[in-house]
């Protein structure tokens, strides 16, 4: 067993030398945070919570671990002088864990850190070619700015980068919040396919927009990176988020986009972050309901592997 004081996920016994099934990471960067700052302690603060939540699920039929060997490891540090400096170390720091062998399920920190994933992607056997990777991207924002605030790595910017670097599609859920820029980039650029908030969500859901979302989720192909700024819920939900933003996903709403992405037979889900957490005040409702959702990707990863 683990012989050091470190809080695991969900509060788990867990062992310190693998192999592991799931590994959580910790990357609290804080650089280009553009409102509410917090998202430093983000990541640390949602497993501190975490071992409030209950470990049976009824599609499980049983508790977690649920013979899953599980490990949280070390948050990443850096004192690296520039953010691409930093984006280098987080990358670093992923490799190891993007080789196949563990369900990597990371834990932001600003959305900022989807990019050395992908960039760590470019150097594994996980991914042949980032052309056939599809990103499903939760979120309030776009995030198809090329720059924000003078800076080309911030979290506004992280889906164009990640185009950048080559791959091949995103479908982004419960967008909200878009510049003209980003708005003429979706509707130009093939790679992106968008679901915005307004035509799924709630009164505006018409014409069975909503389920005809979740139908074209069930034909994707390939290999999958989830990526859920929290944001893409609605505000209600979390409000310590850095952006927090009305008009968004409710929780089953989540829970139901995970749940097809994790039901499709011939779709390979290479990991996923739950990113833009921040720690909330006296209630902690803003981490809790992101180790909520973190929760759920576990469980349905657990269910698809058939554990």
């Amino acid at each position: 067993m683990r012989d050091d004081k470190r809080p695991t996920f969900l509060g788990l016994n867990e062992f310190e030398n693998g192999p592991f099934d799931l590994v959580i990471l910790p990357i609290p960067l804080e650089i280009t945070t553009s409102w509410k700052d917090g998202t430093a302690s983000g990541p640390k603060a949602c497993i501190d919570v975490s071992s409030q939540i209950e470990l049976f699920d009824p599609i499980l039929g049983r508790d977690l671990p649920c013979g899953l060997s599980f490990h949280t490891a070390k948050e990443w540090s850096s004192e690296e002088s520039t953010l691409r400096k930093q984006l280098d170390s987080i990358k670093e720091y992923l490799k190891p864990w993007l080789d196949g062998e563990q369900f990597p399920l990371i834990l932001g920190g600003e959305h900022g850190i989807l990019l050395p994933v992908i960039e760590a992607l470019k150097d594994t056997v996980i991914v042949d070619n980032l052309a056939d990777l599809t990103i499903i991207q939760i979120d309030a924002h776009a995030d198809l700015r090329d720059s924000l605030n003078n800076e080309k790595y911030s979290h506004g910017t992280v889906i164009r980068r990640c185009l950048d670097e080559g791959v091949g599609k995103v479908i982004q859920i419960g967008v909200r919040a878009y510049s003209k820029e980003e708005f003429d980039l979706i509707n130009e650029d093939d790679r992106i396919e968008t679901w915005f908030a307004r035509s799924i969500v709630g009164r505006n859901n018409s014409g069975n927009n909503w389920k005809n979302m979740i139908e074209r989720l069930k034909t994707i192909t390939g290999s999958v990176w989830l990526t859920f700024d929290i944001d893409g819920l609605d505000s209600s939900l979390v409000p310590s988020t850095g952006t927090p933003m009305p008009g968004g996903l409710s929780y089953w709403d989540s829970i139901e986009i995970i749940e097809a992405l994790f039901s499709i037979k011939n779709v390979n889900i290479i990991g996923a972050d739950v990113n833009e957490i921040n720690q909330g005040g006296r209630d902690r409702i803003t981490e809790f309901n992101a180790a909520l959702i973190a929760t759920k990707i576990i469980t349905y990863h657990a269910v698809s592997t058939q554990i």
